[in-house]
């Protein structure tokens, strides 16, 4: 039966070293800002950027969240980013996605200053990541790493399996994996006969928004399996992977909810913070 990595009380253990380093930063006059934005009224987008400024409180850091209604245009929005770089108070800026087909994602990540992303989204980060540098990480990706190594999930020289090839976490999550000394591969919707891949895998990471899509027969016996996904289906909380069927099988399991959700808000609490840090030096 797997180890359950759980990812809420390692969040709470981020957090409590965050309100630290919070705290000292404001003993130097420095209190780290977060600016939050959205567009548009989805439910669920609401409720992560609530959550956010919950998280945010808890640990000291000041929110500036920026609502814009579904029909603000492209220029309205970068008007607004223009602005919040130029926010000394501001440290870290989010924007919070989807956005809406009017406006090019691209273009508004690319807009934020390097040194305020708090997301880690913006293409030098990613250029960074992918060269093996030191530089801001996506907030999930890096949470799952930091699950992995809290439960001693052994890392060098292993076959890591990294299902989903997003921009937000299936292709950073490989590059961290890789920067880790993992052998890497990354599945996707084309990939053929994905079974015969993530039983490789002694590091399976599913993020391919697909509710359930990955099984017992589909895992390794023994492996570390993190489920990035979260769905509602029939009224409950599943994850990318059948949980029921997988923890028999796994070494380790990430639970869903209770697992990456809350590690990626901790995660980005800390890019925020060491942006202010960074601000400093």
């Amino acid at each position: 039966m797997a180890i359950r990595i759980d990812g809420k009380e390692l969040a709470a253990q981020c957090r409590a070293e965050t309100a630290e380093r919070v705290a000292a930063l404001r003993a130097r006059g420095i209190t780290p800002g977060l600016a939050v934005v959205l567009v548009g009224d989805d439910p669920a987008s609401q409720i992560y950027v609530r959550n956010k400024e919950k998280a945010c409180a808890e640990v000291g850091i000041r929110s500036f969240p920026v609502l814009f209604p579904s029909g603000t245009t492209q220029e309205q929005l970068l008007e607004t980013i223009d602005q919040l770089n130029a926010n000394e108070n501001v440290h870290g800026i989010l924007v919070q996605l989807p956005l809406p087909k009017q406006i090019d994602k691209n273009a508004v990540l690319e807009r934020i200053l390097p040194q305020k992303d708090a997301d880690g989204f913006h293409p030098i980060h990613a250029g960074r990541l992918l060269n093996g540098e030191d530089t801001v990480v996506p907030c999930t990706p890096r949470g799952v790493l930091r699950m992995l190594k809290s439960a001693g999930v052994p890392l060098r020289g292993k076959e890591a399996v990294v299902v989903g090839r997003s921009a937000i976490v299936g292709r950073p999550m490989a590059a961290l994996l890789l920067r880790e000394d993992c052998t890497v591969t990354i599945c996707h919707s084309r990939t053929e006969d994905l079974a015969a891949h993530t039983r490789r895998a002694d590091i399976l990471v599913a993020a391919c928004g697909q509710p359930q899509l990955i099984t017992g027969e589909m895992v390794k016996p023994g492996a570390a399996v993190i489920d990035v996904g979260i769905h509602r289906v029939d009224g409950h909380l599943v994850g990318d992977v059948d949980a029921a069927s997988v923890e028999p099988v796994a070494g380790w399991l990430s639970p869903v909810p209770g697992g990456v959700g809350p590690m990626t808000i901790a995660m980005l609490l800390q890019n925020t913070v060491e942006a202010a840090e960074h601000a400093l030096s």
